[in-house]
């Protein structure tokens, strides 16, 4: 399971990476070790939330285009949600 979730996290930023996609902002809670990332491009938004202690249980969420939230289990489901957002810009 460690390698699945490490080979996500390592897809899911190379994809981001190749688009472009900017850090628009991060957030520490020095409590429960958890570091919170919200990348964006255009008007596309997601979030990603990775354990300090665990780095190995990283978490990512969208939204799609009617606002509803998507945890993200694959780059699929990124890619989806990201292209549906896209398509809806006029």
């Amino acid at each position: 399971m460690k390698n699945i979730a490490s080979s996500l996290h390592s897809k899911i930023h190379e994809w981001i990476d190749a688009f472009g996609f900017r850090l628009n902002a991060s957030q520490t809670n020095r409590k429960r070790n958890i570091v919170t990332k919200h990348y964006f491009f255009k008007t596309f938004n997601f979030f990603e939330k990775a354990d300090l202690k665990h780095p190995e249980r990283v978490e990512f969420l969208c939204f799609d285009a009617y606002g509803e939230r998507i945890k993200v289990n694959s780059l699929l489901d990124l890619q989806a949600a990201f292209f549906e957002n896209i398509s809806q810009l006029k």
